[in-house]
């Protein structure tokens, strides 16, 4: 499957320099380029990409606003899945952007097939979220409020947890000593009863509801 790619940056040259790696993929097209958040949006909702790679700093409409833009808009089956591009690993945007509902982040001066990576990653569904990178974020920018709804199990919690701390299903499932295929379907469960489109969701919820905390560690919840 081809996966549509619109470009978003401000910067002429890297905007063309990140379009010509992507279509010189052969799973990948290019459907369009934009300069500011607002064109994004209109070209976007005029080709309909699978993934919008976006920068977060710019003028018109910075990469936030038009993230939240675009997933509100009417689309034929599914909105674009939106990569955010920074320039620092904990940038004040991209916790924004995360509530927005980005699928996830990648700083500008990754290696370009860390980039054409991500682009496939999110393309599949899943989450782009460097768990290093997350935890200086929501240690910066997460002030947990509040517990949620006593809605999950206790597994689903537990599973949430692991989700929030940056584990793929496989490390999960050897975690917990269960299936991967049953960690899939507890995930799935979560995501619907809290109302959550994807893992970079997932992460915002439990910090900002006080499900894990900034400083814990990832292996067993402890204080690091």
């Amino acid at each position: 499957m081809t996966i549509r790619v619109l470009v978003v940056d401000d910067q002429s040259m890297v905007c063309a320099g990140l379009a010509a790696l992507l279509a010189a993929q052969n799973d990948i097209e290019v459907v369009g380029t934009a300069a500011d958040g607002a064109q994004a949006v209109r070209v976007a909702s005029a080709t309909t990409p699978d993934v919008v790679l976006m920068d977060v700093r710019m003028p018109v409409q910075d990469g936030v606003s038009a993230c939240r833009d675009l997933l509100a808009c009417q689309w034929p089956s599914q909105p674009p899945r939106v990569l955010m591009l920074t320039t620092f690993d904990v940038d004040d945007y991209i916790f924004e952007a995360l509530r927005a509902g980005a699928s996830g982040f990648l700083l500008k001066d990754a290696p370009p097939a860390e980039l054409v990576s991500a682009v496939r990653v999110v393309a599949s569904g899943e989450s782009l979220l460097s768990p290093a990178a997350t935890r200086r974020l929501v240690e910066n920018f997460v002030r947990p409020r509040s517990e949620p709804a006593a809605v999950l199990t206790e597994r689903e919690r537990e599973i949430l947890v692991l989700v929030a701390r940056g584990l793929a299903n496989r490390e999960i499932a050897a975690r917990l000593v269960v299936a991967e295929q049953t960690v899939k379907t507890h995930v799935s469960r979560v995501f619907s009863k809290l109302g959550i489109r994807d893992r970079a969701q997932a992460v915002v919820f439990a910090y900002e509801n006080g499900v894990v905390s900034p400083g814990e560690d990832a292996q067993d919840g402890s204080p690091r």
